[in-house]
């Protein structure tokens, strides 16, 4: 049976075997972003028959929970949501330089992660620490849809835990915490008017000059928090301003990306800003908080000890600054190269999946 009609007859997920077989049966199950339900669908099904988990669902999220009464708890999540397919669904294997990959929308980011999540979750059922697993939709999309910011807004209580680790793809290494993000606009006004009569205006495009050129020589900040060295980010990623071919602008706009370490507040990220563009008009767009690195717990680092690979920083934005807010500790660890995420020729290496799961199931297990 070819791997398109499998997954639509496909009616009970098996998570007892292979990671890398469930990988490629949930990356063919299209789930892109609200579209998740059948995925949860099945997720859910399969998990209710473990009596060692308790399953909970809200809209389609997925949580499963042990309650072993161990003195410790960990929270370990991934979302089930992928950008939109292109031509990259269902799966295939495939073999580039003697390393054997699964290739296809998902792989990466982040159902890989999310297999060996499943597969842990359903053998590991005397682990050494209470586990709640989560699988959330809506990650993929604007963050008011996010399913794990709208889980812990209904079920906060879900998150007590001494420490979490999201499955997004890392390479299979430990990536502590998470730059901030910030966009904002930056407007420069002018005087609309005649080309032909230009001197009668004033030009709004070349009042924002001084903005581009703020920003091609501005040197980004290497920034080492708790023994991580963070590197920001401060680019133009659209430039808008012009009426007409014959009109001088009265109005120009800069939208800038402001990556910031996590040694840094939102409002202190702000702060910059306007200190940079003092003379120009700045609204704010969009923020988020960034995470520290989670690792000088002694949990965290007995998980590093276990892993067996030196952290490094995580570059972008991603939810373990949620676990952060909410006073959890949080590392990235996932398998997949992140410069694959979203990609056309997105795929995972295999033994990437495999050593993920040695990682999580070694540290769980002791």
């Amino acid at each position: 049976m070819e791997p398109a009609a499998r997954s639509s007859s496909l009616t009970r997920l098996d998570l007892t075997g292979s990671p890398v077989d469930l990988t490629r049966i949930i990356c063919d199950i299209e789930s892109v972003s609200g579209n998740e339900r059948r995925l949860a669908d099945l997720i859910e099904q399969a998990l209710v028959a473990f009596p060692h988990l308790e399953v909970t669902r809200d809209g389609d999220t997925v949580v499963a929970r042990t309650g072993l009464g161990r003195e410790r708890r960990v929270v370990i999540a991934g979302h089930l949501d992928t950008v939109p397919v292109k031509e990259n669904v269902p799966t295939r294997s495939e073999t580039i330089d003697g390393v054997e990959y699964i290739w296809g929308r998902g792989t990466v980011d982040m159902k890989a992660g999310v297999a060996v999540q499943l597969h842990l979750a359903a053998t590991l059922r005397e682990p050494a620490v209470d586990i709640t697993w989560m699988w959330y939709d809506h990650e993929e999309v604007s963050a008011e849809l996010n399913g794990l910011g709208r889980l812990a807004r209904n079920r906060p209580d879900l998150f007590d835990g001494d420490f979490a680790i999201l499955g997004e793809p890392s390479n299979s290494r430990i990536e502590g915490g998470c730059n901030g993000n910030l966009r904002i606009e930056v407007r420069a006004y002018g005087l609309r008017s005649h080309s032909a009569r230009s001197w009668v205006g004033e030009n709004a495009i070349h009042k924002i000059v001084p903005v581009l050129d703020t920003l091609a020589a501005y040197e980004p900040r290497e920034v080492e928090v708790d023994g991580l060295v963070y590197r920001e980010g401060l680019n133009a990623v659209g430039v808008s301003g012009g009426i007409a071919g014959n009109v001088i602008p009265d109005e120009a706009m800069v939208h800038i990306n402001y990556r910031f370490a996590p040694s840094r507040s939102v409002e202190e990220a702000i702060a910059h800003m306007h200190e940079l563009f003092a003379d120009f008009e700045i609204r704010v767009v969009d923020q988020a908080e960034g995470a520290r690195p989670g690792l000088d717990a002694p949990i965290a680092q007995q998980f590093v000890a276990a892993v067996g690979s030196e952290p490094a920083p995580k570059y972008g934005w991603t939810d373990v600054a949620r676990f952060s807010a909410m006073g959890v500790p949080a590392v990235n660890y996932g398998p997949g190269d992140p410069l694959k995420a979203h990609a056309d020729d997105e795929r995972c290496s295999v033994e990437q999946i495999l050593e993920c799961e040695r990682g999580l199931r070694s540290w769980l297990s002791a």
